[in-house]
């Protein structure tokens, strides 16, 4: 009883302060209809989505294959405010770039077949935002803040999009796993894993050093801010992160590797939070699990992992527990 007692003091303080740094996407409010702007409101829906693996395999580099994304310009629409550029849409992305002037937020919604997904847009600088749904018609739109909750339109863009493959959205860099100059990840991915021969082995290895070396930062978890990405070279430098920073790094060690891995957000329980899911040539994709032990694959949460201490009921929530996916990036 004492030990159950634990473990839910436990889980409440991981569950309700640990996973505050990515809250649910905002959606722009509706703005009366004029000539120069129109409203918008997006319905953010997220369905359980489940990845069907192919029968070909990814390549397995045994370098690092940093696939930095590109607006490259062939298939591009502007306005006098805004750029969105669909030259790479078979790779898995598009780009978006504000030229604008504007002292307001601005914010990416790229809307698929099934999810509805919302980014903040930098400013002076292509900002990449994968195609998570997979092939189908999207809408990407760039939106400014005018007040409150209220935005309007500044651009849209509709697609059509097949890509050459189910795993190139989730092998590049993105705004959520940015490795694209995050050398000492790509660095350390490969160190970890060197005399690997296979991707199990590799995926295992990387967890591994995860867990072991990343603690929970609660005080970060207390004070992050909407809005946050991770910094992957400083996360792996600090030693410590929020759940979110434990996927980002999993995740770009990996890809960095050619091996595929959704950085999943979602529900553990009742609370928002982050893992990864990963590919593998044995089992195709594994939406639920860290590594398998000859026996079972295990989850792949190395955030209860890294802070449970091999606690078996944690270990237990891990395996059995009810995770609700919302979003891949």
């Amino acid at each position: 009883m004492r030990i159950r007692s634990i473990l839910c003091v436990l889980m409440a303080i991981l569950l309700l302060s640990g996973c505050a740094e990515k809250p649910e996407p905002e959606k722009p409010e509706e703005l009366p209809q004029t000539e120069e702007t129109q409203a918008v409101v997006q319905e953010t829906i997220a369905p359980e989505l489940e990845a069907v693996a192919m029968a070909e395999e990814p390549p397995a580099p045994a370098v690092a294959m940093v696939l930095k994304p590109e607006a490259s310009g062939e298939l591009r629409t502007a306005t006098e405010r805004a750029e969105i550029d669909y030259s790479h849409i078979e790779d898995g992305y598009v780009m978006a770039l504000f030229t604008g002037q504007t002292e307001k937020r601005l914010k990416v919604l790229v809307k698929g077949p099934k999810t509805t997904y919302s980014y903040n847009l930098p400013l002076e600088e292509w900002a990449v935002f994968p195609l998570s749904d997979g092939n189908g018609e999207y809408q990407i739109g760039i939106y400014e803040n005018v007040t409150g909750k209220k935005y309007a339109v500044v651009m849209t863009q509709s697609l059509q999009v097949e890509l050459l493959d189910e795993f190139v959205v989730f092998l590049r860099p993105n705004q959520y796993v940015d490795y694209s100059e995050a050398t000492e990840v790509v660095k350390t991915g490969l160190e970890i894993t060197k005399d690997k021969k296979d991707t199990i082995a590799k995926v295992e290895a990387v967890y591994d050093f995860t867990v072991t070396n990343l603690q929970y930062d609660y005080e970060k978890a207390k004070t992050v801010k909407s809005g946050y990405l991770p910094d992957l070279d400083a996360v792996l430098e600090e030693k410590k992160g929020i759940c979110f920073d434990y996927a980002a790094l999993m995740t770009a060690m990996l890809r960095s590797q050619g091996i595929p891995c959704k950085l999943v957000v979602g529900y553990a329980g009742a609370t928002y939070h982050a893992w990864i899911s990963v590919w593998t040539e044995e089992s195709g994709w594994v939406d639920g699990a860290i590594f398998f032990d000859g026996q079972q694959w295990r989850r792949m949460d190395p955030t209860f992992a890294s802070s449970s201490a091999g606690d078996a009921e944690v270990m237990d929530f891990i395996q059995n527990g009810k995770y609700t996916v919302k979003y891949l990036y």
